[in-house]
């Protein structure tokens, strides 16, 4: 059984050596196309966002490569950190509609009929 000390980062940062902090490689681990192309697509509404993109690196591997470059000096970070809240947001938007919606269903069910 492996320890704790043994936990795989969920997150890295890779980036060339001399490059900018604009163009960095992040590996999401235990991930797949689900966060990959959901939170691409909310990275790439950020207007200094230049290149956003990912891969799965083989199809035995549960993790990503996302790739992001900005414009202007900004740190590949900070899309990636608004992209995620801005994800998250719109899931908990989402599932609070459900919710909403399904004791709706739920009290309309245990009304008698007229």
């Amino acid at each position: 059984m492996a320890g704790e000390g043994d936990k795989k980062p969920v997150l890295e940062m890779v980036q060339a050596d001399g490059a900018d902090e604009g163009c960095v490689t992040f590996v999401l681990h235990d991930e797949d196309h689900t966060l990959g192309n959901s939170l691409r697509y909310m990275i790439m509404k950020t207007v200094d966002v230049e290149f956003c993109g990912y891969t799965i690196t083989h199809p035995s591997e549960s993790k990503i490569n996302f790739r992001i470059q900005t414009r202007g000096g900004l740190p590949a970070t900070e899309p990636l950190r608004r992209g995620l809240n801005e994800l998250s947001d719109v899931c908990q938007h989402v599932l609070n509609t459900f919710q909403a919606r399904v004791n709706e269903f739920k009290e309309r069910q245990e009304q008698p009929m007229e």
